[in-house]
């Protein structure tokens, strides 16, 4: 749980550009991809990323930039990009600007629960980890290079000059 409001501003700058990092690997034709039938596509966890930033950041009661809840999946990679950039600046502006330490033991109607804003936030940054790993199985699986995020990917080894790890 975070503490401080620049804890989790500290820590969200780093999620965030992880995940727009792979966000920008995605191609168009890349969406389409998935585990198997029933699951969902590459294209459909993205955006379902970019709509829990709103939707979660608004009951929460923040004014984040970001589509409507049951907006359609768009087609595009770059658009899903785009406005996935867009909620996630809007979050971080949003919490620095409009919360502070004292509010974040605060709880607030989460999910039909009392959550406090600290565990909001927190809960957040799991969700957004959780389907990102999900989407780099799948970006593999469509072939796409996969950026490190916690440590270097296979791509990443070679501008170190060292083999990948088995």
């Amino acid at each position: 749980m975070y503490h401080t409001i620049i804890d989790f501003l500290t820590d969200w700058d780093y999620e965030n550009k992880s995940t727009l990092n792979v966000f920008k690997n995605l191609s168009d034709v890349s969406l389409h991809q998935k585990v198997s039938p029933e699951g969902r596509s590459l294209g459909r966890l993205a955006w379902h990323i970019v709509l829990t930033l709103g939707e979660m950041g608004g009951k929460a009661g923040l004014n984040i930039i970001s589509p409507p809840e049951n907006a359609p999946e768009p087609i595009s990679a770059s658009v899903i990009a785009d406005a996935y950039e867009k909620a996630g600046a809007s979050i971080a502006a949003e919490v620095k600007h409009n919360w502070n330490d004292l509010m974040l033991k605060e709880t607030i109607q989460m999910y039909g629960e009392r959550w406090t804003r600290s565990a909001t936030l927190h809960s957040l940054v799991k969700h957004q980890i959780h389907h990102r790993a999900q989407m780099t199985v799948l970006m593999r699986q469509a072939g796409l290079p996969v950026p490190g995020i916690y440590g270097p990917s296979r791509e990443e080894w070679d501008r170190f000059g060292m083999p990948a790890p088995e």
